[in-house]
């Protein structure tokens, strides 16, 4: 392993958020060249299909002010090797950028990271769970943001090598972050929570995503505690009380345990769940003596869980009910299902980001709560192990329940198709393409009008392209 490195080491005299003048010396942390900027900081990540430095002259021409690499790349520039001299006499100016060489880019980048958040007089929140994650970020942010100056992970940085460059864009002036943290294997939530020390952590749900890496449902378990174990004392984990393999981290964590859910034995529980179609959710919330009737514009009944996630953050961090049913209702969250106006005036319900058995079915739950003939188009879901045929079976009864056309996009899918014919689905509803550039022509010829059309899939089975090419113009 490499020499421990501080931000001083790797970063000074960068310092990327020390304001020298009117600007940063460095104006951002970047692992992908494309994204480089005049004098942003670029990270040579060595990945299983590129390897940074490959791009590092790119970057540069970018404007990338320094590089940091594993070896020297170029020549024409400043070169400050941290491998052999940990105490180099760094310039005042240069005139040219900088490539500072390291033992390990990824480790020595999440060090400056773990230094600079120290430094940081900000609260920690982290969010974990195989489904929910952003949704519940994006929510509790906007909950946290009606009382405090509040940060968020910026889009799907949230793993140990997309979260620490993430975490130079906080300064001294945000009171709250809330940052999600995922994982693939083993050590990997536990690292994040090393380097960020969350007070407050959140567990939303466990499926069986990324078993093919994580080897087993006992292995995601273990990782995603990882996160309540690292809370402080004085922390809070909280917990999804409908949820018995998150219910049973409560005893592997030393932090005080809030819960949610549905149940009357949640210290946080909702119930007369009412959905809405594409107008969101009413239900009641229930916490001690308190009870409040709310309406937020969230799609589904599964929904009930992110607001509520959301709101048990809000009452943790000492927020009044008004202010968190204020941001629960807050339209700019950046939420992941959102609707279009497709072909003939249907309603395209865009879930299209990830999928995983529990997601599926809450978005077929949505489906069925919408009006109109309902077509399902389904995609792979991927990287589910073992449990890969037993989760798209499942899903197949469900669509059975709820489509009236059933569209499934890919090999995997096929299983989706299979079952929902074995369950006594007519032939003539269901259908099966092995790619998305398949299926636009198709719907194209099926859709009628007022169908409500729900896209559901793995990012790798790429039904946002089914999404763009369907969406009609507005205006």
């Amino acid at each position: 392993m490499a020499t421990m490195l501080t931000l001083g080491h790797i970063l000074q005299p960068l310092s990327a958020y020390e304001i020298r003048g009117d600007e940063p010396f460095i104006s951002g942390v970047v692992t992908d060249s494309r994204d480089a900027v005049p004098r942003s900081l670029f990270m040579a990540i060595r990945g299983e299909q590129h390897d940074g430095h490959d791009f590092v002259p790119e970057a540069i021409a970018r404007g990338a002010r320094a590089v940091l690499v594993e070896r020297p790349v170029m020549t024409e520039v400043l070169t400050v090797d941290l491998r052999t001299n940990q105490t180099p006499a760094w310039p005042e100016t240069w005139e040219t950028p900088v490539q500072i060489v390291v033992e390990d880019v990824a480790w020595a980048m999440q060090e400056a990271a773990r230094a600079w958040l120290s430094r940081l007089p900000v609260r920690v929140i982290g969010i974990t769970g195989s489904v929910g994650k952003t949704s519940t970020k994006e929510l509790a942010h906007a909950v946290l943001s009606t009382r405090y100056k509040t940060f968020k992970t910026p889009g799907n940085r949230n793993s140990v090598l997309g979260l620490p460059p993430a975490l130079f864009e906080l300064t001294p002036r945000y009171e709250r972050a809330v940052l999600e943290m995922a994982m693939f294997t083993r050590g990997e939530i536990a690292r994040l929570a090393e380097l960020t020390r969350p007070a407050v952590g959140v567990i939303t749900m466990i499926d069986p995503v990324h078993m093919e890496r994580a080897g087993s449902l006992e292995n995601i378990v273990a990782a995603k505690q990882e996160l309540v174990e690292a809370l402080p004392a004085d922390g809070t984990a909280i917990l999804n009380y409908d949820e018995p393999l998150v219910m049973g981290m409560a005893a592997h964590t030393p932090a005080q345990v809030f819960t949610y859910g549905l149940d009357p034995g949640a210290n946080l529980w909702a119930d007369d769940i009412e959905s809405m179609g594409v107008n969101g959710v009413r239900f009641t919330l229930h916490h001690d003596r308190d009870r409040l009737h709310v309406q937020v514009p969230l799609l589904g009944r599964h929904s009930v869980h992110t607001a509520l996630r959301a709101a048990a953050v809000g009452l943790v961090e000492g927020l009044a009910w008004e202010e968190i049913v204020l941001g629960l209702q807050d339209e700019a969250a950046e939420l992941r299902v959102i609707t279009a106006i497709g072909p003939k005036g249907s309603l395209l319900v865009d879930d299209t980001y990830n999928a995983s058995p529990a997601s599926v079915l809450a978005a077929l739950n949505l489906l069925e709560d919408l009006p109109g003939r309902h077509v399902a188009v389904l995609g792979d879901m991927l990287e589910l192990g073992s449990a890969e045929t037993a989760s798209h079976e499942l899903v197949g009864r469900r669509a059975k329940e709820v489509a009236d056309v059933l569209l499934t996009v890919g090999e995997r899918a096929r299983i989706i198709a299979s079952e929902a014919l074995a369950a006594g689905m007519p032939e003539g509803r269901v259908l099966s393409v092995a790619s998305a550039s398949e299926a636009i022509p198709l719907l194209e010829e099926l859709i009628e009008e007022d169908d409500a059309v729900l896209l559901k899939g793995s990012r790798g089975v790429a039904l946002e392209e089914v999404v763009s090419a369907l969406a009609q113009p507005v205006g």
